[in-house]
């Protein structure tokens, strides 16, 4: 019986003819199929009268690669220019500093312009179907960090210190569609917010679906359905107001006050008025019920339509806030301007919840982290750190099968892009060849 973990070997240095990281040369192959650095660097001015040595498209396309790879600073990206047979003329750490330093929020409009353009090319080989409804996902999250130097980072109202970050991702996709670093004393219901970051996440679509839905389009031309979906850090009339003029449906999630308490209280035990809810895949979902409470409140704030729905379900340890006192069940409600179903519309609402994973998606691969000590250059992090985690998502949905199209950041990591394996020369050719036996092989081989 063999009681050690490893077998003893001579570690020396000077090896050559390895190939490390090989999932992200997979990774980067694709960004170069879908022209991500291209379309990045025709959005990028000319700083000087000289060309800049590494591309700035390039740049970008290779610190989301780092990222990718579970790197959190530019000093990572060392590890892909050891690899210049894989990755091809990599920059130093300090022009990758250089890069983060370049760009204002004028430049980073016009990348997400060239970011719109990818990721048209992708929704049209995802094959998405016309009657899919396109639901945008609403919310922010608090990023500690450990610096007053930090410029804009603040006491949030977690009693932390940090940033205050705003996200809308896709729920067809999980894609993160628009972000804005904010501080971290910032607002969590600010509209000016929300309304931003809509029409960015609208300019982010494909025109054949966003058209009819930008501010001053005619709502006769909108041929898909797109939806708002937030907490209630999204009910605010400003918000509201400018889904209503954009044609875009709104769910939003209800605070508890005296009116809608009021209303709870009058139909609890109207049994007749209580629906059965469902699960995510239409099951019945055991002592929870919902109820359309629009007629019973006063919602004359609102815009025209708009309905409130409320779902109760058996208390449980460790339950949240309820919009109603009660020892027997939890309520919770939203308001919509959706038609259907209640009990269907709160099985859509009750979807917002995929934020969560796509909240700690970003956490998992560089979020956690903002480097730089100036404003600017860490919200151009934030920006790298969303292209990254598109990017993964674009390889996942493209390139992979089975339950790897949802696998998390950590997993590709150890079982995809860090496969190692073995370069070799044949007929001119560079040739890589996956360590024998890897246990994920053949699905990079297959992606």
């Amino acid at each position: 019986m063999h009681s050690t973990s490893t077998n003893y070997v001579n570690v020396e240095s000077g090896g050559d003819g390895v190939a490390a990281h090989v999932g992200l040369h997979a990774l980067g192959a694709l960004a170069d199929q879908l022209g991500l650095g291209a379309s990045l660097s025709s959005r990028i001015a000319q700083r000087g009268e000289r060309m800049p040595l590494h591309d700035r498209g390039k740049v970008l396309v290779q610190m989301s690669l780092v990222i990718a790879g579970g790197g959190e600073s530019c000093a990572d990206i060392e590890h892909l220019r050891v690899q210049e047979e894989l990755f091809g003329s990599v920059p130093s750490d300090s022009t990758v500093f250089r890069t983060f330093h370049e760009f204002d929020a004028e430049q980073r409009s016009e990348l997400a312009e060239a970011l719109a353009e990818v990721r048209a090319k992708v929704w049209k080989k995802l094959s998405i179907k016309a009657k899919d409804s396109v639901i945008l996902d609403f919310d922010a999250s608090l990023v500690d960090v450990h610096s007053e130097l930090k410029e804009k980072a603040a006491p949030t109202y977690k009693k932390g210190f940090g940033f205050y970050p705003l996200f809308v991702f896709s729920d067809l996709t999980g894609e993160t569609l628009a972000a804005e670093l904010r501080a971290g004393n910032a607002g969590a219901n600010n509209a000016s917010d929300h309304v931003e970051l809509l029409d960015a996440a609208l300019g982010q679509l494909p025109e054949r679906i966003a058209r009819g839905h930008h501010l001053g389009d005619n709502p006769t031309s909108a041929a898909r359905t797109v939806i708002a979906r937030a907490d209630s850090a999204g009910r605010t009339r400003e918000f509201l107001a400018g889904c209503r003029s954009r044609h875009v449906s709104f769910f939003v999630s209800a605070r508890s006050n005296a009116q809608v308490t009021g209303a709870i209280y009058e139909t609890f035990d109207v049994p007749d008025l209580w629906q059965s809810s469902l699960t995510q895949k239409g099951e019945p979902r055991v002592g929870a019920a919902v109820c359309e409470l629009t007629e019973y409140v006063n919602l004359s704030s609102m815009p025209e339509g708009t309905r409130l729905i409320v779902r109760r379900e058996p208390l449980h340890p460790g339950a949240q806030r309820s919009l109603f006192p009660s020892h027997e069940f939890r309520y919770w409600g939203f308001y919509t301007d959706t038609k259907g179903d209640p009990v269907e519309l709160d099985v859509t609402m009750r979807a917002h919840a995929h934020v969560e994973s796509h909240v700690q998606r970003l956490k998992e691969s560089g979020l956690y982290r903002f480097p730089f000590t100036s404003f600017e250059a860490n919200a151009n992090w934030l920006m790298t750190v969303a292209l990254s985690a598109d990017l993964v998502w674009w390889f996942q949905l493209l390139c992979l099968t089975g339950s790897w199209k949802d696998a998390r950041p950590k997993a590709l990591r150890w079982e995809i892009f860090h496969a190692p394996g073995r370069l070799v020369y044949r007929s001119r050719r560079r040739i890589v060849r996956l360590l024998d036996g890897w246990p994920t092989a053949e699905v990079l081989l297959g992606a």
